[in-house]
């Protein structure tokens, strides 16, 4: 008897009080289970793997989510000072007025000085804040070595480009 449903004329499902989100969710429920029953999940990618559910009651999940996708890498200021560092002078050599490579000196400065002053969070802060002036003058140096090299080079194609055009004339 238990297995038994009540005659129809006993249950009024106008009766009971849905509220919109309920009624959302028993519309949305009835599309998916109808979609399941057309096929339409059978060939989705990822089907039979196993979900990734290692971070579900982390709360910083999305945010470790977003790191690992896009690649990102957060390491703690010593290490990314030191890399800062020894990537500053690639960055000063792509400028091309001494204000801009001052500032830009005097902001790796203004943050080596900050991360001293900070309590120590990974490996202890061996980088030294840079001489500015010195920092310009090699950056300067730098500069016209590479401007008097391309003037070489330019000098190099011009005379090589003067040959091309007596030999095509003989």
């Amino acid at each position: 008897m238990p297995d038994e449903h009540p005659p129809a004329a006993f249950f009024n499902p106008y009766a009971v009080a849905i509220d919109d989100e309920v009624a959302i969710a028993l519309l949305a429920e009835m599309h998916i289970r109808k979609a399941i029953e057309r096929g339409e999940f059978d060939d989705l990618p990822g089907s039979g793997k196993p979900l990734d559910l290692r971070d579900l009651h982390d709360p910083d999940w999305w945010l470790k989510a977003f790191l690992r996708r896009e690649r990102l890498v957060v390491l703690p200021p010593s290490i990314q000072l030191r890399k800062d560092d020894a990537a500053l002078d690639g960055r000063l050599d792509e400028m091309w007025s001494e204000e801009d490579v001052r500032e830009e000196v005097e902001e790796f400065n203004r943050r080596v000085l900050r991360a001293r002053y900070q309590p120590a969070a990974g490996p202890p802060l061996v980088t030294m804040p840079r001489d500015v002036e010195a920092t310009v003058a090699a950056w300067a140096d730098r500069r016209a070595t590479r401007a008097a090299q391309a003037r070489e080079r330019a000098r190099a194609e011009a005379s090589d480009e003067r040959r091309r055009r007596r030999r095509r004339r003989r």
